[in-house]
């Protein structure tokens, strides 16, 4: 997630580098052979190519208003899942009695494991990747044979509820209690889901660029009594404005590539396990994931 601090510019013009080289080579050649068939190219009136750049511009405006709702709304889930897994933690002290500080950490661990999972699996990462140490060996073992790894952690969750209520630790309004809990992480987890396999339509972005290089070829002749010097800087500082919008637009709209622009699920699952470790008095708790860079894990 980028955050309020200076982004290098070598990031941004990273992201346009080829539009500046296709808008650059267009701009020459348009201009190039303007110049050797003025005679048999009418003159291009500027309402045109301000059409162009007007639609253009609606177009992007509703792209950009659509892929901020996806990275919102992962925003929003994962806000969810921070304020449910505190819950998670004060309800099971609340309802369990304090000789069961052993059964408490064994979920609290696991729950940790499942956050880090599922941050990792909707990144297109290894989802039990460093999770290890959050789960007992048979545990570890055990969700291997789970194509969905977090789901998986959630099931042991919930196994362990219920034989907490059978043992009688918990009773059955405190077990539903909990449970509202748990199905609500299912709920978030498929909510994620949702977002990381709904593809934005590729169709969109390519008739987008088609767009540009049009408003481009047709800048380029309306200005062709221009200097050119003038007219490429003209042409390459509207045109990449577009690209630009375009490309955060486009790293918007799936806010889980593990890019800088994504939710920073690794940090928020971090403050989690800060926040469920403080709340159960752990020794081993962990310190902040430090911020380097201009964008949060």
């Amino acid at each position: 997630m980028l955050l309020d601090k200076h982004i290098p510019i070598n990031y941004v013009f990273n992201k346009i580098k080829m539009d500046f080289i296709y808008i650059f080579i267009i701009g020459i050649s348009t201009s190039f052979l303007t110049d050797i068939f003025q005679n048999k190219i009418p003159d291009m009136p500027i309402g045109i190519p301000a059409f162009i750049g007007t639609a253009i511009s609606v177009i992007l405006s509703f792209k950009i208003n659509q892929s901020y709702d996806r990275w919102w709304e992962a925003r929003k889930i994962w806000g969810g899942i921070v304020n449910n897994s505190r819950n998670l933690t004060l309800q099971l002290q609340l309802f369990m009695e304090t000789e069961n500080k052993a059964e408490i950490k064994t979920i609290v661990y696991r729950h940790i494991a499942w956050l880090y999972s599922l941050g990792q699996t909707l990144r297109g990462q290894n989802p039990t990747e460093n999770i290890e140490k959050y789960l007992t060996e048979e545990d570890f073992i055990s969700i291997q044979q789970h194509n969905n790894k977090p789901l998986a952690i959630l099931q042991k969750n919930n196994f362990h509820l219920a034989l907490l209520k059978k043992n009688g630790n918990l009773n059955t309004f405190t077990l539903i209690e909990i449970s509202k809990i748990m199905t609500t992480f299912c709920d978030q987890m498929g909510m994620c889901e949702r977002i990381k396999s709904t593809v934005f339509p590729t169709t969109y972005r390519k008739f987008l660029h088609w767009f540009i290089y049009l408003f481009t070829v047709t800048l380029s002749i309306a200005l062709k009594n221009t200097p050119i010097y003038f007219e490429l800087t003209l042409l390459l500082s509207i045109t990449l404005a577009f690209f630009l919008l375009e490309k955060s637009a486009k790293h918007l709209q799936d806010p889980f590539s593990n890019i800088p622009t994504d939710t920073a699920v690794t940090t928020i699952a971090r403050n989690i396990e800060i926040n469920m470790k403080q709340l159960i008095q752990d020794e081993d708790i962990p310190n902040p994931i430090p911020i380097q860079t201009f964008y949060a894990q």
